[in-house]
């Protein structure tokens, strides 16, 4: 593996001199990938700008205050919108586009009023008909229009007035169609079609709707928000008792392990294996109980496909086939379990010395907790940035006219056109809203700010992740490389390895997050593509579509995996990422059997300490929060929605089962790892002693010369 023969695997999980005194390591740890964690640094030195110019051209009071198409808020004091608390959209349809999602911008002009429209009018209509409804009408104009000379075709085109209005209600300060049912029928205002305005043919209400939904997409749960707070308000001290409880059970089950894993496993061994017996014995009964009746000879290809399934079970046939699959199963699992028993033996003896581990270095349990403080942050940072970048599109104006004119198309500023020379050469030039977005470098590169915002996340959120796994794993490599345990282990272990991770190996740590970001990336892009091509008929797109994604998520899991050795072999060598990698890889392909029985069997351990902690938990909450606790019947408080608290006490108890047991999959892999390579590199002789436990060395009935066992 690139390491001396006269290296042993001292204390602190570094390659060392071997020293037959065993008094103290001689590191030999030098910086890796020292190009990728400069390059970590420059992009995070961009982070921040873009982070920089994105809090100063953003206002994340347009995601939830009203703004109208210059940019103004309504109803704000000391502006012309102080007495206009409501804003309202000229062509609500067009807010159904996707693009609102991303943006927060609805794609049509936007106004302030004092107060929404109550009825149905189309401005062709109050034109013509001149009726007094026209003064009514004029509210939801620009407030600049007062040319009633203009023909209704010029007053359209100019966005001076909306070609219609419809009834609506004030929510969250916006002006939406008052929708209501009736016999199940969408209805706004007691009207199920409408007429748009521009003269065309009759449109239905739920296109309004659509509309509404989509320019309120993070406000209309604003009522169910309120009462959920209220919820935590009376019953967050409860949720914390629950917390802790689930702490408790977790560090208890930890604790357990060490003494129950061989039984919990030996037991769920035997339950499959009786499930199984019990299995074929009751389809030899079914078999045996359809001999002689009517009709159960019938074979299953003269039968053939059968929506209905019952069916088949009253066939003989179908019996005889589950039984032999059973019994093919059942032989399988137990020459399985003759062959691999040692295997199995070994898998229980480190998952019992894992929890010995734990238990001296218990500042590991606590560990986690900065990890996922880490993440917290890159999170906040990475929402904080992607709503700054999303508020910053701007009302963009243009000139538009109907004569030949050099000014068209370009932007004005509507407060200052009517003193520039546009006016003077084209007088019929006119200053109108055109879009939302910008005509700046910064405005037309937002996407791609988007995008390196979502890699960077990725990125850094896996370095954090990535830095608590070698952290964790040069902890536990120390404990496996002591050769009297506990004695010979550093006073300090988790923060040694933390000191080490970032001295020598941030630039490999980088080098496999950046890794794993682009796949990442690359996943989002995919899914992206795939939401754009729902509508699209190209089943061919489809399908190649569909493929990547899978070629993709395979590949994220299997980089997931690759990483998470590499980081442990980091731990213990100190060598680059690379070669790490290699070298893991080779190493658990020698040893693929026993990678498979250890894997199957922490993995059963794991769900069932989460499926305990998480189920236990979860019943006494619902049992608790639903008053069905006759004790403690009067306690629980008063709630709008119990399955609130419940809930986030599952939840909660989920992550924190889920932290306690990431540290003990930690310590089992590199423990692992560690007795492969022990098992490798050793013999037992006094120049190279075995490091592994004495339960190990029993088992493989391995001794050390010269030396007292640990």
């Amino acid at each position: 593996m690139g390491v001396d023969e006269e290296n042993y695997y001292g204390k602190h999980g570094t390659p060392q001199k071997y020293d037959p005194t065993f008094k103290g390591p001689i590191h030999d740890r030098g910086c890796t990938d020292i190009i990728c964690c400069i390059l970590l640094l420059i992009a995070i030195l961009g982070y921040v700008i873009v982070g920089v110019v994105a809090w100063t051209h953003g206002d994340p009071r347009k995601v939830i205050y009203p703004t109208d198409s210059r940019g103004q808020f309504c109803g704000q004091l000391g502006t012309p919108n102080e007495n206009k608390p409501f804003l309202f959209y000229f062509n609500i349809m067009k807010c159904a586009s996707p693009l609102v999602l991303l943006e927060f911008q609805c794609p049509t002009k936007q106004i302030c009023v004092n107060k929404c429209p109550d009825r149905y009018l189309t401005y062709l209509k109050v034109r013509t008909q001149l009726t007094k409804d026209f003064e009514y009408y004029k509210q939801f104009c620009v407030p600049e229009f007062n040319n009633q000379q203009k023909s209704v075709p010029e007053v359209l085109r100019d966005g001076d007035c909306p070609a219609m209005i419809t009834p609506s209600k004030p929510l969250a300060r916006r002006c939406l169609p008052a929708i209501n049912t009736k016999k199940g029928v969408i209805m706004v205002g007691n009207e199920t079609t409408f007429d748009d305005g521009w003269g065309q043919t009759k449109r239905n209400v739920t296109e309004l709707v659509e509309g509404a939904k989509k320019a309120n997409v993070v406000l209309e749960a604003r009522q169910l928000a309120m009462k959920i707070f209220e919820d935590y308000t009376v019953s967050w001290y409860w949720i914390i008792i629950g917390l802790v409880i689930a702490l408790v059970i977790s560090f208890i089950f930890i604790v357990l392990l060490r003494f129950l894993a061989g039984i919990m496993i030996w037991v769920m061994i035997v339950l499959v294996i009786l499930v199984l017996g019990y299995g074929i014995f009751h389809c030899y009964m079914e078999y045996a109980r359809l001999k002689g009746e009517a009709g159960s000879d019938v074979s299953l290809k003269d039968l053939g496909f059968q929506t209905d399934l019952h069916v088949y079970l009253h066939l003989k046939q179908t019996w005889l086939a589950f039984m032999i699959i059973l019994c093919i199963t059942e032989v399988i699992i137990i020459l399985l379990l003759i062959f691999l028993r040692k295997r199995i033996l070994i898998a229980i003896a480190l998952i019992k010395e894992a929890s010995r581990a734990v238990g001296h270095i218990m500042m590991s349990l606590v560990f986690p907790l900065c990890t996922f403080f880490l993440v917290c942050l890159c999170i906040a940072y990475w929402a904080s940035t992607a709503v700054f970048l999303s508020t910053s599109n701007e009302a963009v104006y243009k000139v538009f006219n109907e004569s030949n004119c050099d000014y068209a198309g370009q932007t004005c500023i509507p407060e200052t056109f009517n003193m520039t020379n546009i006016t003077k050469q084209c007088p019929d030039a006119r200053c109108l809203f055109a879009f939302y977005g910008g005509e700046t470098a910064y405005h037309k590169y937002l996407i791609v700010f988007q995008i390196y915002n979502a890699f960077m996340f990725f990125w850094l959120a896996n370095f954090v992740i990535a830095l608590g796994q070698v952290t964790l794993a040069g902890a536990f490599a120390s404990y496996y490389w002591a050769f009297k345990k506990p004695d010979d282990m550093p006073a300090f272990p988790l923060f040694s390895s933390f000191g080490r991770a970032l001295r020598y190996h941030t630039g490999s740590l980088a080098f496999g997050s950046l890794i794993l970001a682009i796949v990442q990336i690359i996943r989002v892009l995919l899914e992206y593509l795939d939401h754009r091509l729902k509508a699209a008929e190209n089943k061919f797109a489809k399908f190649l579509l569909t493929c990547l994604k899978c070629c993709f998520w395979c590949l994220e899991k299997f980089i997931k995996f690759l990483n998470r050795n590499a980081y442990i072999m980091i731990a213990i060598y100190g060598t680059n990422f690379c070669t790490s990698a290699k070298n893991a890889f080779f190493l658990l392909m020698r040893n693929i059997i026993r990678v498979a029985v250890l894997d199957k069997v922490t993995d059963f351990l794991l769900f069932l300490g989460k499926l305990l902690i998480v189920g236990s938990v979860g019943i006494l909450a619902f049992f608790f929060f639903t008053q069905r606790i006759k004790l403690v019947q009067d306690t629980a408080p008063p709630l709008n929605y119990y399955w609130v608290p419940i809930l986030t006490v599952i939840v909660g108890s989920y992550l924190i089962a889920h932290g306690f047991f990431s540290v003990y999959a930690m310590c089992v892999d590199t423990l692992f790892l560690c007795f492969l390579e022990d098992l490798e590199r050793n013999d037992g002789s006094s120049e190279k002693p075995y490091f592994m436990s004495s339960d190990l060395k029993k088992l493989l009935n391995k001794t050390n010369k010269g030396h007292s066992d640990a």
